[in-house]
């Protein structure tokens, strides 16, 4: 208990407490100096707000992008753990985006989507003469961020399941080759079960970024916008708080974001381990 006792005051000091007063404030109108207590009225507001349900939308279409950022890189993993020609290479390279800050990311996903971008002049080359602009486009600039998004995590979580293919046992695979198992057929019978720990560490964590780490890759790229096309229930507290000055009212929304991802990292875990026992 002494030698817990540091790092149980550090977690009460930077986690409890600011969670404590954020509860607290979400009960009151706090204008970021005086709070008055007004119960539940900023709660009755917020889900009477029809801007919060489209705040909520946008959050859907993240939590739906989740799976391509896990089921993606789990398939180039287990290529690159095959060691198919020029496998170092790869890992490497798809491990770079990994150490590039979200307003680097940013900035090139903006030359990316835009009418002018990467995006248009590769349509133009291979012939199809499709002008796209989705960052102007109040739903498609969604899901130009959950694009982006999906590019961003891949490195990490690329490398993450590279790391637990390297903990396989290889007799496995050599007794399912014996037995004329196909690759499909191993990866999906025998590395996938195997790596669940891997993959459910891979969720919780690419879930995490989604719901609370995305603020500056969507402050440059869209802003939040075209209206609140892009805004995120995390981008949605700053723009309540720090923007509009209610920060009671931020507050709230903060709290539902913590519920929100809570809920959902508690059920993945229940669904996990009942396919692991």
């Amino acid at each position: 208990m002494a030698f817990a006792l540091p790092v149980i005051i550090l977690e009460l000091a930077l986690l409890a407490i600011p969670i404590g007063q954020a509860v607290y404030y979400s009960f009151t109108r706090w204008d970021g100096i005086q709070s008055t207590w007004i119960g539940t009225a900023n709660y009755q507001r917020l889900f009477g707000d029809p801007n919060f349900w489209r705040v909520v939308l946008n959050n859907v279409i993240l939590l739906a992008a989740v799976p391509f950022a896990i089921l993606i890189p789990l398939l180039v993993a287990y290529l690159l753990n095959e060691h198919v020609l020029g496998w170092r290479f790869f890992r490497s390279a798809y491990f770079l985006p990994t150490a590039i800050s979200w307003v680097v990311i940013g900035m090139v996903a903006i030359r990316v989507f835009a009418v002018e971008g990467i995006l248009n002049h590769l349509l133009a080359a291979i012939g199809l003469n499709i002008q796209t602009d989705l960052l102007s486009g109040e739903y498609s600039a969604m899901v130009a961020v959950a694009i982006t998004f999906i590019w961003s995590v891949f490195g990490t979580n690329t490398i993450i399941f590279i790391t637990g293919m390297a903990t396989l046992d290889r007799e496995v695979y050599e007794a399912a080759r014996v037995d004329g198992a196909s690759g499909f057929t191993t990866f999906r019978k025998i590395t996938i079960p195997l790596l669940m720990r891997f993959v459910q560490f891979a969720f919780i964590l690419t879930l995490i970024t989604a719901f609370t780490a995305l603020f500056s890759l969507i402050f440059i790229m869209t802003g939040g916008g075209p209206g609140f096309g892009s805004t995120t229930l995390e981008f949605y507290v700053y723009q309540q708080g720090f923007t509009v000055g209610a920060f009671g009212y931020a507050a709230a929304i903060g709290i539902v974001l913590f519920v929100v991802v809570f809920g959902i990292s508690l059920a993945q875990l229940r669904l996990f381990r009942s396919r692991l026992d």
